[in-house]
């Protein structure tokens, strides 16, 4: 639509509004007739001011007082209807990235504000039930939580752990090649032992506390796949097998390798790998080795890039392999415990202030002093392992591949990294074994998200972490506003500064 002036016989001049449509003009409206310039231009915004009325759209004019006054009362008008400010932005994509794993299928929404608070802000339960009523105005109290702590535990765990199996398949093209395998301990503010709590060797330094083992299963990209628990005081590397075994018989899963480290080769587990069929790639350990095994890897040329193979007696192939990197690193830790030693034991002798007080060695009694003094041989018989590490494996990948699979078990130790972290599964406060069990859960489901996002902004090239991303999107508002005279509400998500609007990308590709 637009203004025309026509030229009429008489000389004046008509103003009418005309539409084109279909390549046809059409006479809309006469505003008028004028006869000099400044009657013609006022016509002219006559009719502009009757298009934009007959669209629908309302011109105000701030230049002027009494508008601005409007434009003020307006303004109060709209925000006297606020109807409430939400932090959300992190929830808004947590809920997405939730619903893409597929754990919405868990139909109870308590376990969706609980993993979600677990990313944005990991606290105590009875904390966690404040956070989600004050940020994002979910009224979940502490006794429902703890009530679906227990149900979670007798009836959704199973389903929780299927989803995280079925979704890491979609990702990874329906095959799990490498099974990586570690544990860690999980401690508790508590020196109270039952069947699953009991002091043992702990990760984080805890010598009196009770606690857990927790056993990861992750595949590739360090993709979650199951997690098995222990009691505390359970030899670590016994419990391989049977995280292995479980996650065969409840998923139907096989032809993968598992990959584990050094601490694991121990005879039990190797017997075990080989009976029940799994190829494995785990840490060597080529000090304790048969003597004519031990003779050849002290032949080895010490080359960068080199990889030396040996068949072993049961038919297993030992890889190894040198690194004048390594073999730094294990000279300056070997000197550094040595100077240690010097300075310690300066008397050549043992005494009471030497002694470890921890644990029960406060109750040992030394009467007389012992003599010691630091072996030089068996420091030169350790210097001829320097930049050696072995790997033991029953796969027929080439030497190349079995270091770089063995290599790739930092993912564990990142996921445990980020569990105990970012995540804060750890110090342990509930104390019964359902709860305990279903705390450990619910941190699992929030690695998986954290996964799962970290692979859609990889996929995005937003070149941001996780953390980075969910620390700005805590900050992203959504302001809800009450329509009266509508009788409706709407909402808008404010993304007002650069950091903000860096996330639109993520916003748009999970439709927020």
């Amino acid at each position: 639509m637009f203004v025309r002036k026509k030229k009429n016989r008489s000389g004046a001049t008509s103003v009418v509004v005309v539409d084109k449509h279909g390549g046809k003009f059409k006479e809309l409206h006469t505003v008028g007739i004028g006869y000099d310039e400044s009657e013609i231009e006022r016509l002219c915004l006559q009719g502009q001011k009757w298009i934009k009325s007959h669209l629908g759209i309302m011109e105000i004019d701030f230049d002027e007082a009494d508008q601005k006054e409007l434009e003020r009362k307006n303004a109060e008008a709209v925000l006297d209807n606020i109807d409430g400010i939400l932090l959300n932005g992190a929830k808004l994509i947590l809920d997405k990235v939730f619903d893409s794993v597929g754990f919405n299928r868990v139909e109870d929404d308590v376990l969706r504000h609980l993993v979600i608070a677990r990313l944005c802000e990991p606290m105590s339960k009875m904390a966690t039930a404040d956070y989600l009523k004050t940020h994002f105005e979910e009224d979940v109290n502490l006794s429902k939580i703890y009530r679906y702590m227990d149900k979670l535990y007798n009836a959704q765990q199973e389903v929780v752990q299927r989803i995280s199996v079925e979704h890491t398949f979609s990702v990874l093209g329906g095959r799990v090649e490498m099974l990586f395998y570690d544990v860690t301990s999980l401690y508790f503010e508590s020196f109270r032992e039952d069947d699953l709590r009991s002091p043992g060797f702990s990760k984080d330094g805890k010598t009196a506390e009770t606690q857990i083992i927790l056993g990861l299963l992750v595949c590739e990209n360090g993709y979650p796949l199951s997690y098995s628990i222990f009691n505390g005081a359970q030899y670590e590397s016994y419990t391989m097998i049977p995280a292995i075994d479980d996650l065969k018989q409840r998923f139907g899963l096989d032809d993968f390798i598992v990959v584990a480290d050094s601490g694991f080769m121990i005879k039990r587990n190797m017997g075990l790998l080989r009976s029940g069929g799994y190829q494995f790639i785990v840490g060597g350990r080529i000090k304790k080795v048969a003597n004519d095994v031990e003779k050849w890897i002290k032949s080895i040329p010490h080359e960068d890039g080199q990889y030396h193979e040996k068949e072993l007696e049961n038919g297993d192939r030992l890889i190894v392999t040198y690194s004048s990197k390594r073999a730094t690193k294990d000279a300056y830790n070997r000197n550094k415990g040595v100077e240690r030693l010097r300075k310690a034991y300066a008397s050549g002798k043992i005494t009471k202030d030497k002694i470890n007080k921890r644990g029960y060695s406060k109750f040992l009694k030394l009467d007389n002093d012992v003599n010691v003094s630091i072996s030089e041989d068996k420091i030169k018989e350790d210097e001829v392992w320097d930049g050696l590490k072995g790997y033991v494996t029953n796969t027929t990948l080439p030497p190349s591949e079995v270091v770089a699979q063995y290599q790739g078990l930092w993912v564990v130790e990142k996921a445990f990294r980020i569990s105990k972290g970012t995540l804060e599964t750890r110090p342990i406060f509930h104390f019964t074994e359902k709860r305990i069990e279903a705390h450990v859960c619910l941190c699992f489901v929030a690695y998986k998200l954290y996964k799962e996002l970290e692979r859609i902004i990889e996929t995005l090239h937003m070149k941001m972490s996780v953390d980075k991303v969910i620390k700005i999107a805590k900050t992203i508002t959504t302001i809800r506003l009450r329509l009266p005279l509508n009788d409706e509400t709407i909402t808008r998500t404010m993304m007002l500064t650069p950091e903000h609007r860096s996330l639109k990308p993520l916003f748009d590709h999970l439709g927020v």
